[in-house]
């Protein structure tokens, strides 16, 4: 019988990075997502891990920003309100295979998969953590927008690093 456990939205993040102008990098969170897992063994190896993170609640920093990621340039976030996740396989050899889906496109996807561990707390929850990480290419997901620097490098680069950390709760 799978074992379930709860999303603890307090100690997780869902984050990406992308090169800006090729010089620098920007970090953006989705502050409004949710995650799920169940799984027959402590060390996940045959779990079943889904999250989906809200478009909307895309945070840069910067409220332009925001809101051209937000547009049909990008996300198109009044059409594909979410991103989604969806395992496929347990974390086997420190990795995670899955399905990722963004604006409509389904691709898989491996991520590298490091499991903290599962811990008894002060106040007698037993919790699991976890981070995973990985990178797209954002034109394969339909975020097409570009342009080009004078030097000729890309404004915002096709190369995007994922980084979701993930602290669950087993339920009661």
């Amino acid at each position: 019988m799978a074992t379930k456990w709860n999303l603890d939205p307090s100690h997780s993040e869902v984050q990406f990075k992308v090169k800006h102008m090729v010089i620098s990098t920007v970090t953006g969170n989705f502050d409004n997502f949710s995650a799920d897992v169940e799984s027959n063994s402590d060390d996940f190896s045959n779990a079943k891990f889904e999250f989906d993170a809200k478009i909307d609640s895309i945070n840069t920093k910067n409220a332009d920003r925001d809101g051209h990621l937000k547009s049909a340039d990008f996300f198109a976030a009044d059409q594909f309100p979410e991103l989604k996740f969806e395992s496929t396989s347990g974390i086997k050899n420190g990795k995670i295979e899955g399905t990722l889906e963004i604006r409509g496109e389904k691709k898989p996807i491996t991520l590298e998969a490091d499991f903290g561990g599962v811990i008894k707390d002060p106040y007698g929850l037993t919790r699991a953590g976890f981070e995973f990480s990985g990178d797209i290419n954002r034109k394969d997901f339909g975020l097409g927008w570009s342009q080009v620097t004078e030097a000729g490098g890309l404004v915002v680069s096709d190369k995007v690093k994922l980084l979701v950390n993930l602290e669950f709760t087993q339920a009661q």
